[in-house]
């Protein structure tokens, strides 16, 4: 099917990013370019041979297939295809064939560096990175690493008091950290002195430990400074000692943030850590909406934005315990609440439905299980009220099942190990996105470690989670690329959470039950499975990239609804995306379909 010039140069007027060039340069590149016709069933390249340019579809159908034979996009009318391994290092990362008769334009690799080199706007298109954006510094995206005062000053936990407060005169500061062989036993503040020691006027032999704030909060230099301002406000305090593992390394003041206050989100935290109902809370998590359009129009990145609001949730479940035992009595023995989904991965991007459990210490009776009923309603229904609704697979504390003993829990882990049927697995793979939120979290250290390193060790168990993660697949098809939802109130849309993000929320599961890896949010399990060697560096990066530009495909989306006044969803009309913008995510999903394909090949260090 040959082509004319003038047939060639209309099309790729229709083509972005030619659609953008000027006249000239687009007559330019018409006439350089060259035109394959392919058979049905033609190769039009093979994994690893040297690409002769980029392939613009003028007629026809294309496979992408990668190294496994597993196809991981269907292409058609003006998709482009091979510039990933041509700007990489000129080798075909994929196998293509024409799964019809097919005439393709190719753009030599000479002309392809030219026009991006020229023109910026085919720079932009052909950068497969997220670019990142300009935020002024400040306290919601600045790393703890970078607020806190290092070397903080310490005292051994029998220093006198008075020692103590000559130390801080003398070093012009309103704490110190009480240390003893490295080792962090608490933080005595001039609050302490005045307030314990001269009110009460203790004797001169008081030593720090007699009123020091023992075992107090930590957070880590890899925190956000918004994780510091939101303790403050909900515990009242104004020192926070920052460790990395059992080594002190630093402090965060009042003082520290002055200059980085992160006000809107840190503000909803301190009117929740104050609410006395439940119903003052929901007038506070009512504005979460316009939050998270503050957020990302102030150019954060979606993990920052996600975290915010997660702290809301976070606050709220902790202020709804303390009601709970204002109103019920103290608790009969230590429990712990955990929280699971969104939540318990930090990447709620708005109010969400709750998952949540109860863990209790062993020492718990049959006769105080009425108890933590009773404080499982009441903190459920309060989530309720404040718009987080109810389970629909009733995955709450509320449930008796997810409400037990720690050796209970330790038994659930067991069995879903040693007998990995498609119930344990769905449960299994909820469960390992738990993140404590309130109570005694030392209830849920071992059990983590124990449970991760069972189920590494059980090649079957990975195995069934491996399959089981791979269910939930990228929306690729041959609209553009694209496979909307067929039918139904959310027909020709993409369903951002389900094939978006969660593909990518379970890889990261995986590589953190490969490399027994703790965290639970998504990125911070990729970045970790690189570092573990789990995921190769090249690979980690495709995939991050993939991930940043899904979350914030989807949360530009929600933040266009909530501007309009609608409430927000994870349906994306492709039809609202330029084709920029449909280009780049077409190919983020290609990343995330090649990624599955390879974890499910048993190569998780794809790269």
């Amino acid at each position: 099917m040959p082509l004319s010039h003038d047939e060639i140069a209309r099309f790729l007027k229709s083509v972005h990013p030619y659609d953008s060039l000027p006249s000239e340069a687009l007559e330019k590149l018409a006439g350089q370019i060259e035109v394959w016709e392919v058979e049905e069933d033609g190769k039009v390249y093979e994994l690893g041979h040297s690409l002769p340019g980029v392939f613009v579809i003028y007629d026809g159908q294309v496979d992408i297939t990668d190294q496994n034979g597993s196809v991981v996009s269907q292409l058609g009318l003006r998709n482009s295809f091979g510039e990933r391994g041509l700007l990489k290092d000129g080798k075909a990362a994929t196998h293509a064939t024409a799964t019809t008769p097919s005439v393709l334009i190719v753009l030599p690799p000479d002309l392809v560096r030219e026009l991006i080199e020229g023109h910026d706007v085919v720079a932009n298109f052909f950068n497969r990175t997220r670019t990142e954006r300009s935020t002024p510094q400040s306290l919601a995206t600045s790393l703890i690493d970078v607020l806190m005062a290092r070397d903080p000053a310490t005292c051994s936990p029998d220093t006198s008091v008075q020692q103590a407060a000559q130390m801080m005169r003398d070093k012009h500061i309103s704490s110190l950290c009480v240390t003893q062989d490295e080792a962090l036993l608490g933080i005595v503040t001039l609050r302490d002195v005045s307030g314990k020691f001269v009110a009460e006027a203790l004797p001169e032999t008081t030593t720090v430990s007699d009123i020091m704030t023992a075992d107090p909060i930590t957070l880590s230099p890899t925190d956000i400074g918004s994780d510091v301002l939101h303790v403050m406000m909900e515990r009242g305090i104004g020192h926070i000692p920052i460790a990395q593992g059992n080594k002190l390394v630093g402090i965060v003041t009042q003082t520290d943030l002055t200059h980085y206050q992160a006000v809107n989100s840190a503000e909803l935290v301190r009117r929740i850590a104050q609410a006395h109902t439940a119903e003052q809370m929901a007038a506070v998590t009512a504005e979460i909406p316009q939050l998270l359009v503050q957020l990302v129009a102030g150019g954060n990145r979606h993990e920052i934005v996600t975290r915010l609001i997660t702290d809301i949730a976070d606050t709220a479940t902790r202020r709804l315990l303390v009601l709970a035992e204002q109103k019920l009595g103290p608790p009969p023995v230590p429990y712990l609440w955990l929280a699971c989904g969104s939540q318990g991965r930090q990447e709620q991007t708005g109010v969400s439905d709750q998952d949540n459990c109860l863990m209790l210490d062993d020492n718990v009776t049959e006769g105080d299980m009425a108890y933590f009923a009773d404080l499982a309603k009441f903190v459920s229904d309060g989530l309720d009220t404040c718009g987080y609704f109810y389970c629909p697979g009733d995955m709450m504390a509320t449930n008796p099942r997810w409400c037990q003993p720690l050796n209970v829990w330790r038994s659930y882990f067991e069995n879903w190990i040693s007998k990995p049927n498609p119930e344990a697995q769905m449960l299994a793979s909820v469960m390992f996105d738990l993140r404590p939120i309130g109570g005694a979290f030392e209830l849920f250290t071992d059990l983590q470690a124990e449970t991760l390193a069972a189920a590494n060790a059980n090649s079957i168990f990975v195995a069934h989670m491996v399959a089981n993660s791979l269910k939930h697949t990228p929306p690729l098809g041959l609209l553009r690329g694209f496979a909307t939802i067929r039918s139904g109130e959310h027909r020709n849309t993409l369903d951002m959470k389900h094939n978006g993000v969660v593909p990518i929320v379970d890889l990261g599961r995986i590589y953190a039950l490969q490399g027994q890896l703790t965290g639970v949010n998504t990125r911070a399990r990729l970045k970790a499975a690189e570092a573990a060697g789990v995921l190769s560096p090249s690979g980690a990066r495709d995939l991050l990239d993939a991930y940043d530009l899904i979350a914030e495909t989807r949360l530009e989306h929600q933040v266009r609804q909530a501007k309009a006044g609608q409430k927000p969803d994870n349906y994306l009309p492709p039809s609202v995306l330029s084709d920029f913008e449909r280009s780049h995510l077409r190919n983020a999903f290609v990343v995330v379909k090649t990624m599955q394909s390879a974890i499910g090949h048993g190569k998780g260090m794809l790269g």
